[in-house]
């Protein structure tokens, strides 16, 4: 019963932290910068971000229980904290400024944070830490987008909104 005590806390964060990410990137998928931007051919489908996160959350929110009712540090308190900041400020980094360079550095330090979490717990969560892998993947996904996208757009900047003809 402990377990899914913490299961539903760490879905409201989790879940709360992609709610967050969504308000700050405002509208920026539907951007007319984003919308012109060279995107890597790999680039998933939109419907595909929403699948996946939900399956990544779900996945970490068991990953983090179960940390929760084993083991549940200082130093685990202070990885989860930057782990949530990193995922939540990504959005507005990338999406809201088109600081590219910057979303990059900041989607791969929370690679960095994610994969520490993992490495972290393996002994003690041996299989359960499984959970924490879709993260991971998609992570690394999403390193290599963004990584194409400050490769391949250079000069690119926010177009201007359409002028209004009276």
């Amino acid at each position: 019963m402990k377990f899914f005590k913490y299961f539903f806390l760490f879905l409201i964060i989790n879940f709360g932290a992609l709610s967050i990410g969504s308000w700050l990137m405002n509208s920026g998928p539907q951007t007319l910068w984003y919308i012109n931007l060279n995107k890597a051919p790999w680039s998933p489908p939109g419907w595909l971000f929403g699948v996946a996160w939900t399956t990544i959350m779900l996945c970490f929110s068991v990953y983090m229980a179960s940390i929760k009712k084993t083991d549940f540090t200082r130093n685990l308190v202070i990885l989860f904290s930057i782990q949530f900041f990193l995922n939540v400020v990504w959005n507005y980094i990338f999406f809201n400024k088109h600081l590219v360079a910057l979303a990059l550095i900041s989607i791969v330090s929370l690679t960095f944070v994610v994969a520490t979490l993992f490495f972290y717990n393996l002994k003690t969560l041996k299989l359960k830490s499984l959970f924490i892998l879709p993260y991971f993947i998609w992570l690394c996904i999403a390193i290599s987008l963004n990584a194409y996208i400050l490769i391949n757009n250079k000069g690119v900047r926010e177009l201007p909104p359409p002028a209004i003809v009276l």
